[in-house]
């Protein structure tokens, strides 16, 4: 199965932004990929935190879901939407929600970050709370591939990837990280988070990234790639717009595991004791 990571370099205008989206996924489509997947604020990257309450859509309403549903059902693919913001409770709030779309056009799994960022070194700030609520619940979907095969595809975006507890519960074939890393940490913890989560969970991982100097003056890693289930990178691009794919093998990974059958010897540990 051919999948496919789509980098981007987000502006302030959602129609660019979505030309832009649009015009990878037919490239992908074009090349034979059977999933497609965006990256986080692929509809946005704003001067400010709150310029995504702007934006934001209610489930099943809005012209951005309305985007990736027809995107999905013209090009015949299935689409991981990256990320885009959807409405709460609380008007002050919105979640960073990826939702997935069939080739038919249907809206089969929705997953909203966990994780939020936050981080401060004296020169660079981001405190993803002030704007978005968190997510609680892991999200996996089935795809059919077109070769028989069926892929366990288990969800997860961007800060997420720091925490490995959350891809031992996926249990997942094939993991999806649409992300927009800073510059500053993709630099140095992107590339080898991706492939220990590949290398700890026996699966593929499709990683999806923002990836430049954006128009609001945020500069974001890219090095969008495809992990296979052995921790080699299969494919990746550095900066700039373009399609990151590879072919993932539902032979290799059955093989993997029967090799190396890690995921048969995990345990479900107590809380250490405390000596001394």
């Amino acid at each position: 199965m051919k999948i496919a990571a789509l980098q981007m370099v987000s502006g302030m205008q959602v129609q660019a932004n979505m030309q832009v989206a649009l015009a990878l996924i037919e490239q992908a489509a074009q090349q034979g990929a059977e999933l497609v997947a965006l990256p986080e604020y692929f509809c946005l990257l704003g001067q400010r935190d709150t310029d995504k309450l702007s934006i934001q859509e209610t489930p099943g309403e809005g012209p951005l879901q309305q985007f990736l549903a027809d995107a999905a059902r013209t090009h015949e693919v299935w689409i991981v939407g990256g990320t885009m913001p959807v409405s709460t409770a609380q008007p002050d709030r919105v979640r960073n929600t990826c939702w997935v779309f069939n080739p038919q056009g249907q809206r089969v799994a929705r997953y909203d970050k966990i994780h939020l960022f936050d981080f401060d070194n004296g020169n660079e700030r981001y405190d993803e709370a002030r704007v978005l609520e968190h997510g609680d619940t892991p999200v996996c979907f089935e795809l059919p591939s077109k070769d028989g095969s069926t892929w366990r595809v288990g969800l997860s975006v961007c800060y997420d990837l720091r925490f490995a507890q959350l891809y031992s519960a996926l249990n997942a074939d094939l993991i999806l990280v649409p992300s927009a890393f800073t510059y500053t940490t993709g630099q140095a913890h992107w590339e080898v988070l991706l492939r220990a989560r590949a290398i700890e969970n026996l699966a593929y991982v499709l990683a999806p990234a923002q990836g430049g100097v954006h128009a609001n003056g945020r500069r974001t890693w890219g090095h969008s790639m495809v992990v296979d289930s052995w921790g080699s990178v299969l494919a990746q691009q550095a900066e700039g717009a373009g399609v990151v794919m590879a072919d993932a093998s539902m032979a290799a990974l059955r093989q993997h595991r029967q090799q190396l059958p890690a995921l048969q010897h995990r345990k479900s540990l107590a809380a250490p004791s405390l000596h001394g």
